[in-house]
């Protein structure tokens, strides 16, 4: 009997956890690469002045924390590290969400362009060097309510 219970109980926890995986949100996004799956909490900015803005002037950044910049359409993008202080990861995607060049180790407060590529609509920037320590690679897919459920390659699940 105990060990029934014991089973259910686990089986019940498996369940619990696996419900708030699954749970998308505005303030996180989930990268999956393979088998790797991470979550990210971030800010969302869609707007020209908050893109402008993005992470400047911040002098740290938590270690799973970034900000997804969302285009309304997909589009050739370029970044610069004007006034960033820290240096970023910054994983370039598709209208689907999924990665189609990862820029590593951008450098603080260098004004050199990088390119993201054509076809562009979002935008992950995390802590540099973390991408590679986690093993995400161009393929890996965002999900994230930004991303419409119907033109996303992992979309959110249905509430």
């Amino acid at each position: 009997m105990i060990t029934r219970l014991l089973a259910a109980w686990i089986t019940c926890l498996v369940l619990v956890a696996t419900q708030g995986a699954l749970a998308c949100s505005p303030d996180s996004i989930d990268v999956r690469n393979g088998a790797t799956t991470v979550r990210f909490g971030v800010e969302v900015v869609d707007t020209a002045p908050e893109r402008a803005q993005g992470l400047m002037n911040r002098p740290s950044l938590p270690r799973f924390s970034g900000m997804i910049f969302v285009y309304d359409r997909p589009q050739s993008v370029g970044f610069w590290m004007r006034n960033t202080l820290i240096p970023l990861d910054m994983l370039f995607a598709d209208a689907t969400g999924t990665v189609q060049r990862i820029h590593e180790n951008a450098v603080p407060l260098s004004e050199e362009t990088i390119p993201g590529g054509d076809n562009i609509q979002y935008v992950l920037e995390i802590n540099g060097g973390l991408a590679r320590q986690l093993g995400l690679t161009e393929g890996a897919q965002l999900r994230h309510p930004a991303i419409p459920a119907a033109t996303a390659a992992w979309p959110c699940a249905p509430e």
